[in-house]
């Protein structure tokens, strides 16, 4: 009788065995314990996982799709949001029992976004998703895509204070369950505990975060998951993407490149080595004149040098770009040297070549290939002894000061 009793213990026991190494392996097929941060099991004993999103270059988010239409999107910070599709006939879809607290659990369709993350609102308008948002940090004139701009003057779109200071009132009043803030944000951790003590959800976008320039656009698949856009986002993504490509230079063009602005005390504005401007310069076949300069810690790709300091980077650089973003867009070269008579010494200033990057520029997150391409043509019109000016017309963002 004892015998029998642990002869059906062993058997129990390697039966758990079995079943454990199959788990495993299951979870190594599905990319679980081999990359994969979250699997199904981890979040739901109720969802099956099928797939994770392929990024090419996007490094700070990842989304896992499960059964049924769910899916879950991991920041790099670690917050996780779960989207829950709307049924066909346009209920509300169950949602899992076991699904984890820390999880927002976010209910297709998602709208009346409180967006006041700048570089998002480009992403909602490519993808056609510019009417899931109905309140801005940002007011109508400040803003240079002219969508965001009409949306705000039909009323569609009402401003709701900046990030740092939002009307909490005119938001709660709204209804708004989701608020895109960009990093910024962490500068005020207060407004995001108030924000959440009201109920509304705070996704932070990570895109400045990324490496590549590329990594950042896609960012908008991202909120094609969040808004029920994927298809979109995913077109809007792969058009840029075959813009980048052709924008990219097949070998260095020789020709050594500036980004800079001039603050209102006199100091240089520059871009960091690392930052994805630099790098856009370099894809599209240019040398970076401030490579190698020393660069404090931070999270920030600018940074402020001397006149004295960026003159020994940038005096023989072939051509200079202003950065028009911050104080706003000059003409003339005079409009240059009105900000520092030194910059008559520069070689990019004697032969001619000193251009502006348009102001519009860095709210259009959507449109850096264009932006990599025209870089790249302006680089092959550089220097040249008959330079086709009609070419430079058709330019989006550059122009070249008279």
């Amino acid at each position: 009788m004892q015998f029998g009793i642990q002869k059906r213990c062993l058997a129990l026991v390697l039966a758990a065995v079995l079943a454990f190494a199959a788990c495993g392996k299951a979870q190594e097929e599905n990319g679980a314990g081999s990359g994969q941060e979250v699997s199904a099991s981890e979040i739901s004993s109720q969802l099956t996982f099928t797939h994770s999103m392929q990024t090419d270059y996007a490094k700070e988010f990842s989304v896992d799709y499960y059964e049924g239409g769910y899916a879950l999107i991991t920041l790099s910070d670690g917050s996780r949001f779960f989207s829950v599709p709307e049924s066909a006939n346009g209920q509300q879809t169950g949602v899992p029992t076991d699904i984890p607290v820390d999880i927002v659990v976010l209910q297709q369709p998602v709208g009346n976004i409180y967006l006041a993350a700048s570089a998002t609102m480009d992403m909602f308008c490519a993808m056609d998703a510019l009417d899931c948002i109905t309140l801005s940090g940002i007011e109508q004139n400040s803003w240079h895509i002219e969508e965001a701009r009409q949306a705000m003057e039909q009323g569609k779109i009402v401003y709701a204070g900046k990030y740092s200071a939002p009307d909490y009132e005119r938001i709660k009043a709204s209804g708004c369950t989701l608020s895109v803030q960009s990093t910024m944000l962490e500068h005020v951790p207060e407004v995001k505990e108030q924000l959440e003590l009201l109920g509304i959800h705070v996704f932070e976008d990570h895109s400045s975060y990324e490496e590549s320039p590329l990594g950042r656009m896609e960012w908008i698949k991202v909120y094609g998951v969040l808004t029920g856009h994927e298809s979109q986002a995913e077109a809007a993504y792969a058009a840029q993407k075959a813009a980048f490509e052709k924008g990219t230079a097949a070998e260095s063009l020789n020709r050594k490149v500036a980004f800079f602005n001039v603050t209102s005390t006199g100091a240089i504005n520059i871009r960091k080595p690392e930052d994805y401007i630099a790098k856009m310069i370099r894809m599209a076949g240019g040398t970076y004149a401030l490579d190698g300069i020393e660069v404090p810690e931070g999270a920030t790709g600018t940074m402020n040098i001397q006149m004295e300091q960026f003159y020994a980077g940038a005096q023989d650089a072939d051509v200079l770009i202003y950065n028009s973003t911050i104080a706003g867009e000059i003409h003339s070269v005079q409009e240059l040297l009105d900000k520092s008579p030194l910059f008559a010494d520069f070689k990019a200033v004697k032969e001619g070549e000193v251009w502006c990057m348009s102001a519009d520029f860095f709210q259009n997150s959507m449109e850096l290939g264009t932006a990599l391409q025209e870089i790249h043509e302006m680089l092959l019109l550089t220097g040249e002894e008959n330079i086709d000016k009609s070419r430079e017309g058709e330019f989006t963002f550059l122009y070249r000061l008279e």
